[in-house]
């Protein structure tokens, strides 16, 4: 396919040059690691520092969400693959203001091998690290095998819960608490309508046949549980709706956060179709909508598809949501 490149060796470094140009009032780069990205005003002296990392090719994840009320330093990895231990570490000694860092990250094998190494790198030069790990996926895993779910757009309501609770100066114990608990109230699920590709390959890096759409798909590309036939937009929707809804103890009276995001290539006013119909399902089953984010949160390239997150909402974690946050990929600003 044809698209906007150099040499594909280096267009996650042109990425984040680019990135952090265009959004230098928020963001700036690691002196001393190309492949870490700071909010300004990191390390917070007295306040716990978050941490996140992951894949290039996600945007505006994982670069998007470093600024204020959010994470404070992000490790940046090729397209699709984990960042470095050492750029974790680095991330961690950037973030660590003195009260300890709490790295919020996705379940995959390569985040989990390189965040456990830049632990105990980081307790060996006397930095307290907890870590939270995101597996929102409901169709990743059956829910007796939780812990093996991926952790997908879920991840961006745990890093606004950590960067609040941060914020408020909550201990490091405290954020990892706040964190956990609002990645064990969110689900996820998600529907792939068309590949994408890498831009070093030659043709896309899995298929989905015209006229088909694969229920559970992963942001990488990795299989869902099933293709079925395409069907209308409401159809979707009420589709991954069940599925959230079927692994999730909500009920009449709850209140919910969701959040839709496009794949890459899905036009935003389809994504629109969608939460209408979402929304007014909610609605029909008694479950209020607090807050929603509707747009391209976390990508995979140039996929068509969608993913829908929804977390269930206590006093706590709606102040932590509703809390005033500014970075390039989310804001929430103090009502008036």
């Amino acid at each position: 396919m044809q698209r906007f490149k150099n040499d594909p060796d280096e267009i996650v470094d042109e990425t984040v040059r680019g990135f952090v140009r265009a959004h230098r009032d928020l963001v700036g780069l690691h002196p001393g690691n190309d492949r870490v990205v700071v909010a300004r005003g990191v390390p917070r002296r007295g306040r716990v520092g978050i941490v996140t990392g992951g894949g290039s090719g996600h945007e505006p994840a994982f670069l998007g969400y470093a600024g204020r009320g959010m994470v404070d330093a992000v490790a940046v990895g090729e397209l699709f693959s984990s960042p470095t231990a050492k750029a974790f570490l680095e991330a961690v000694r950037t973030a660590d203001g003195g009260a300890g860092v709490c790295v919020l990250y996705g379940n995959y094998a390569g985040d989990n091998m390189n965040v456990k190494m830049a632990q105990r790198m980081a307790a060996k030069q006397g930095i307290e690290v907890l870590t939270v790990v995101a597996n929102d996926d409901v169709l990743s895993a059956p829910p007796d095998q939780r812990g093996k779910r991926r952790g997908v757009a879920g991840e961006i309501l745990m890093w606004k819960v950590g960067g609040a609770r941060a914020a408020e100066g909550g201990t490091a114990e405290e954020v990892r608490a706040a964190a956990q608990k609002a990645i064990d109230a969110t689900r996820s699920v998600g529907v792939g309508l068309a590949p994408c590709t890498l831009p070093a390959n030659a043709g896309p890096n899995f298929e989905i046949a015209p006229g088909k759409m694969e229920i559970g798909i992963g942001h990488h590309g990795e299989p869902g549980t099933e293709v079925v036939d395409l069907a209308p937009a409401d159809a979707v929707a009420d589709r991954m709706l069940d599925v959230v809804l079927e692994d999730h103890d909500l009920s009449g009276g709850d209140r919910v956060c969701v959040l839709l995001s496009g794949l890459g290539a899905t036009p935003v006013n389809e994504l629109y179709v969608l939460y209408d119909r979402i929304e007014r399902q909610l609605e029909a089953k008694g479950i209020g909508t607090h807050r929603a984010f509707v747009g391209n949160y976390f990508t995979s390239l140039e996929m068509t598809g969608a993913t829908l997150t929804i977390m269930k909402l206590d006093d706590e974690l709606t102040r932590l949501i509703d809390a005033e946050a500014v970075s390039p990929g989310l804001v929430v600003r103090k009502e008036a």
